[in-house]
């Protein structure tokens, strides 16, 4: 019973996780039977052109950019888009490469819809590609700049936007820095419109792409469509160590995976007495030392400072108030 009881727990955890990271990406609907090499043209891994298949209804689609790795939405009429298939969408920089992750069956309130424009052509393959090249060399020429004008910066990445109108230069910095000059100083040597965006360490990991400490893609570039809060409180309700190198991730922030179980601790830990608070087991009183969710296990500890453990089923439950009124004198008390 008590072995069926951890398993539930464990499924359900899992659950949790995968509905997290399908939360954007629900149905993903793949092209059936192998992609013939003679209709793919791929770009970094991502972008295929394919054939086009006709449908008769509108479709909502989650899609990343390619420049930035952002998660957006389009809708499209008339058209299936495949997964991995590049598309060209409006954005606020105007028109721009992203790949198609796969169809949202579910209603996604509050999140923007992208225009959908074209699917991409060989024209736009071959602009992405040049325009690659030549971020490339504006790279070097930025951090040439950077030194020059003596600021205190970390230059993440360049970007000229596909329909060539404006580049995009993304750093790091540790204060707010007076960039006019540079600015100055870049438009006259591309002679296009130069933006410089202060980015915050998880965006530039996000960009920058790499391994997370459990070997997979971090979670703010393959997983996340946005970045969450996350508080040192999720690591405390998980009985995870405070050691901030343990919990921090590549970018020197708490881990992103952090929220993805918080949930479910924080629904089974509040059935239960706090940690800390006294409890009677057996007629026996108790110090409640610590509550494990993933071996369904309370620790006690007695008065003369013995530890003991005891299964989660036989913690007695929390009690909860009965009326508005306890309740409401619940709330004022905790405050």
């Amino acid at each position: 019973m008590k072995n069926r009881e951890a398993n539930r727990t464990d499924r359900k955890m899992d659950e949790k996780l995968n509905d997290h990271i399908s939360k954007v990406i629900e149905g993903t609907k793949d092209i059936e039977g192998p992609i013939e090499d003679s209709n793919r043209e791929e770009i970094n891994g991502l972008g295929t052109t394919e054939k086009v298949e006709e449908v008769k209804e509108k479709k909502l689609y989650a899609l990343k950019l390619l420049y930035n790795h952002e998660i957006c939405f389009t809708e499209v009429d008339n058209i299936r888009l495949l997964r991995y298939q590049s598309v060209v969408i409006e954005t606020d920089n105007g028109p721009e490469i992203a790949a198609v992750l796969g169809e949202v069956k579910s209603e996604h309130n509050g999140v923007q819809i992208r225009k959908f424009l074209r699917i991409c052509t060989d024209e736009d393959f071959k602009k992405k590609k040049k325009n690659e090249e030549r971020a490339k060399e504006a790279f070097n020429i930025a951090l040439e700049k950077i030194k020059k004008h003596k600021l205190d910066m970390k230059l993440v990445s360049v970007h000229y936007f596909l329909d060539d109108n404006k580049v995009l230069f993304n750093f790091t910095a540790d204060e707010r820095v007076d960039f006019r000059e540079l600015v100055k100083d870049l438009a006259s040597v591309f002679k296009k419109r130069i933006e410089l965006r202060q980015i915050g360490a998880r965006d530039e990991a996000k960009i920058v792409q790499g391994i997370g400490v459990c070997g997979r893609p971090f979670c703010c570039n393959s997983v996340k469509y946005e970045l969450q809060p996350v508080t040192i409180k999720m690591a405390k309700d998980q009985n995870l160590t405070l050691n901030s190198s343990k919990i921090s991730g590549a970018c020197g922030r708490l881990l992103c995976c952090l929220a993805y179980e918080h949930e479910l601790y924080a629904e089974i830990k509040d059935q239960y007495p706090e940690e800390g608070s006294k409890v009677v087991v057996n007629g026996e009183e108790y110090t409640l030392s610590e509550i494990n969710v993933v071996k369904r296990k309370a620790q006690l500890k007695t008065s003369d400072g013995i530890t003991m453990y005891i299964p989660l089923e036989e913690l007695p439950k929390r009690e909860k108030p009965n009326t508005v009124e306890e309740e409401q004198e619940v709330i004022i008390e905790d405050i």
